[in-house]
């Protein structure tokens, strides 16, 4: 980790220089010369290093109350990430970096590796599953195809926005982006549950009205008993939700899946090859470049598709499934935005595109397995650039991806049983509104915290050169 980092922040240089020039509130000013050497010694902090190297803090992986505790809030956090579809990483980049210790540069990379392994599971569980209401599976495959790639070219943007970025500014891009997404989030919950009790209510009425008539109606004027019951056991099973497992084989659409997967081995083949390209070289930029026209290309292959009718959204609720050209170049743009968010803080993409979703129309069911299908390609296509990068011990990061495996399938389990049960699928919504707040809360404060003490010691708070990194 030969990063070098910077000692001198910004806010301490002009707090020195105003203390050592007596500056009062009377309104004493400099010379307009040291004025002007002030200001151009405070703008050329952002980007001057001193030579003060960056190591990474890696906590010993042993028995004790950090690790028991921090696994205990992981488990938690990748079970409701996996409902929700967000991922988790806005509880698990706190956990480690508050109570088992990691630095947050390693905090951020160990996230990723929490997430992926919530995500495989998820969506190993999604991939038996039907739609909720449609005859087709819950992962909506043409929308993560024209999702999916942007946000991996988010991705690689946002690992190295990672680095150049200064925490300040992390923190407060991530708490405006978390309140406007999971208030959208929140309003969108409580509308579906609202349609959900309507629905509810009315099913009752008919059930209520139905019993009363097959009660007074006589046999002999009707229908048999033994027809009666075999109708009313033909209309229990079609009131039997259609998100029943089936076979794997007759559910993946393994075209798509092809193409997600062909996206994904062209990025890895690029990161593994930039790898060996001294940073800021000619072929380090133009193996980055390339990445454009794999995910563009891709992407503007399904948007086409969508846009000639030959190939639509289907989990989508309303009959109107067609959309525009610029609309799709919208969907595009937030696909890249999630990437970049997910590369540059560490948490899941889902944070944006299960609000997007839901936007869209996908019912929830559908908005968190799409979402988390697409997140498992990002994820792990994270997990390889950082691990490239010797950004996280391996042991650790192989204990905490097992524990978040685990955790996804035992949220899935319960998500399905409360959904049968209540009826009201609402209840992911509620999850991923609750999710995106609570990472606002706590990565903002450990953002803010950070931020406080950094001023206090007056260290560098300003942008990284990005060539002066060495893996």
């Amino acid at each position: 980790m030969g990063m070098k980092w910077h000692v001198v922040a910004a806010l301490g240089v002009a707090c020195t220089v105003a203390a050592d020039r007596g500056l009062s509130f009377a309104g004493a000013t400099a010379p307009p010369e040291e004025a002007s050497y002030d200001l151009r010694k405070l703008a050329s902090s952002l980007w001057q290093s001193d030579g003060t190297a960056y190591h990474h803090v890696w906590p010993p992986m042993k028995l004790g109350w950090k690790i028991v505790l921090g696994s205990f809030i992981g488990f938690f956090g990748a079970a409701f990430g996996s409902i929700g579809g967000v991922g988790g990483g806005g509880i698990f980049v706190p956990m480690l970096t508050l109570i088992i210790g990691f630095d947050p540069k390693s905090s951020a990379a160990m996230s990723k590796c929490m997430i992926m392994g919530a995500a495989v599971s998820t969506v190993y569980c999604n991939l038996k599953l039907k739609h909720p209401t449609l005859d087709m599976p819950v992962i909506d495959y043409d929308l993560a195809l024209l999702i999916q790639p942007m946000l991996m070219l988010g991705v690689s943007i946002g690992v190295i926005c990672n680095v150049i970025f200064p925490d300040w500014l992390v923190t407060v891009l991530l708490i405006i982006l978390f309140i406007v997404t999971s208030t959208k989030a929140f309003l969108k919950a409580v509308e579906t549950w609202k349609k959900e009790t309507i629905i509810i209510t009315e099913t009752a009425k008919q059930s209520e009205q139905t019993s009363e008539q097959q009660e007074y109606m006589p046999l002999s004027e009707g229908l048999d008993a033994a027809s009666q019951s075999e109708i009313l056991s033909d209309h229990d099973q079609n009131e039997t939700p259609s998100d029943e497992a089936v076979s794997i084989w007759k559910n993946v659409y393994w075209k798509e899946v092809g193409l997600l997967a062909f996206v994904w081995v062209a990025f890895l083949a690029l990161q593994v090859t930039k790898n060996y390209m001294a940073t800021c070289s000619i072929w380090y930029w133009v193996l980055n470049l390339l990445q454009i026209p794999v995910s563009v290309g891709v992407a503007m292959y399904e948007a086409v598709g969508l846009v000639q009718g030959r190939r639509v959204i289907s989990s989508k609720r309303n009959e109107q499934n067609s959309l525009r050209a610029h609309q799709l170049l919208v969907y595009c743009f937030l696909g890249v935005t999630a990437g970049v968010v997910a590369g540059l803080l560490g948490v899941g993409g889902g944070s944006i595109m299960g609000p997007l979703f839901l936007e869209l129309g996908v019912p929830p069911q559908a908005a968190s397995a799409t979402a988390t299908f697409a997140m498992m390609f990002s994820s792990s296509m994270s997990v390889m650039e950082y691990y490239l990068l010797n950004r996280f011990p391996v042991p650790y990061a192989v204990y905490l991806t097992i524990l978040a495996f685990f955790a996804a399938i035992v949220g899935q389990r319960v998500v399905r049983k409360l959904i049968d049960l209540l009826g009201r699928a609402s209840i992911i919504v509620f999850i991923l509104s609750f999710m995106i707040f609570i990472s606002a809360l706590s990565l903002g404060g450990v953002g803010i915290s950070n931020t406080i003490h950094k001023i206090a010691r007056h260290e560098y708070m300003g942008f990284e050169n990005i060539c002066k990194y060495e893996a």
